[in-house]
């Protein structure tokens, strides 16, 4: 068994179905599994958290290694959410903070509510109550109302660079990567981050991405199973977050949530734990140890 509290840094990988999921473990403290890229991750929140937190940095199954043409049975939400239960097990961890940024946040709320009596907190970073269409019209909307000339240069500048035509022609992970790179400036509170450097050597399985985010995050209603579920939940937003809908498409839902917390970060888009790490970091804590 790993004790969760030791300073050992390492890395290894877990069976899940066909997929081979890598995983790495930094840090001190409480343990907090982050689902998504174990490659990835990483590089998006602070060294200085590591001193406070365990993290547990883990592949779904989007980010592990093609074994080729799979069911789409094995993209289920409910294998996702297992896989994160295994490695909690092959782990030994008891209780844990689970964190979700993005579409990885439904992941995680999902794994709360399976698994509360192994969850001690629940962090959900940069995401909306669903991906739908109707969603991403909001988040086009606010877009249009909050975008300055600044931001609206950067976009045009990034499409000029890859026009959309040159951008048709490219498929599966690379169309993905470089279609990210280029919308920095709905994406990042800095319109021109390059953030290029984030995604090297991710692999990413577009089947996988294609049906999860395309059709059980667009469908997803995340009010299911809150009428049982009292685990404490962080919820942390950017302002020029313009890749899901705004802040208010949560207000018709929060009630529904027994102990919820949001932090609206003024000077952050997508990844606030990246784009104002101090004060990330320090509201985060802060709320973890109130909820102890």
């Amino acid at each position: 068994m790993t004790d969760p509290a030791t300073s050992a840094t390492f890395a290894g990988a877990i069976a899940a179905g066909p997929f081979e999921l890598s995983y790495l473990v930094e840090g001190v403290g409480h343990p907090a599994i982050v689902i998504g890229s174990a490659r990835y991750y990483p590089r998006v929140f602070s060294g200085d958290l590591r001193n406070h937190l365990r993290l547990v940095f883990v592949d779904h199954r989007g980010f592990a290694p093609s074994p080729g043409p799979v069911d789409l049975a094995e993209f289920a939400l409910d294998k996702l959410v297992d896989d994160v239960e295994a490695l909690r097990r092959h782990l030994g961890l008891p209780r844990v903070a689970v964190i979700g940024h993005s579409g990885h946040a439904f992941m995680a709320l999902e794994y709360a509510k399976t698994y509360p009596e192994h969850t001690s907190h629940l962090v959900m970073i940069g995401v909306a109550p669903d991906l739908s269409p109707a969603s991403a019209r909001l988040a086009d909307g606010n877009y249009r109302l909050l975008a300055d000339a600044h931001r609206l240069e950067a976009e045009q500048a990034n499409t000029r660079a890859l026009p959309d035509d040159e951008l048709a022609t490219l498929t599966g992970d690379r169309a993905f990567i470089l279609g990210y790179i280029r919308n920095a400036a709905r994406i990042w509170f800095d319109p021109t981050f390059d953030c290029a450097s984030l995604w090297d050597g991710v692999t990413i399985n577009m089947d996988m991405f294609n049906h999860v985010w395309g059709k059980l995050f667009a469908e997803i209603d995340v009010t299911q199973g809150l009428d049982q579920f009292d685990r404490p939940v962080f919820l942390a937003l950017g302002r020029y977050d313009f890749i899901v809908a705004p802040p208010a498409s949560w207000d018709p839902i929060t009630p529904k949530f027994k102990d919820l917390t949001i932090r609206i970060f003024e000077r952050s888009g997508h990844t606030p734990q990246l784009e104002e790490p101090e004060l990330f970091d320090a509201e985060l804590l802060r709320w973890m140890d109130s909820r102890r």
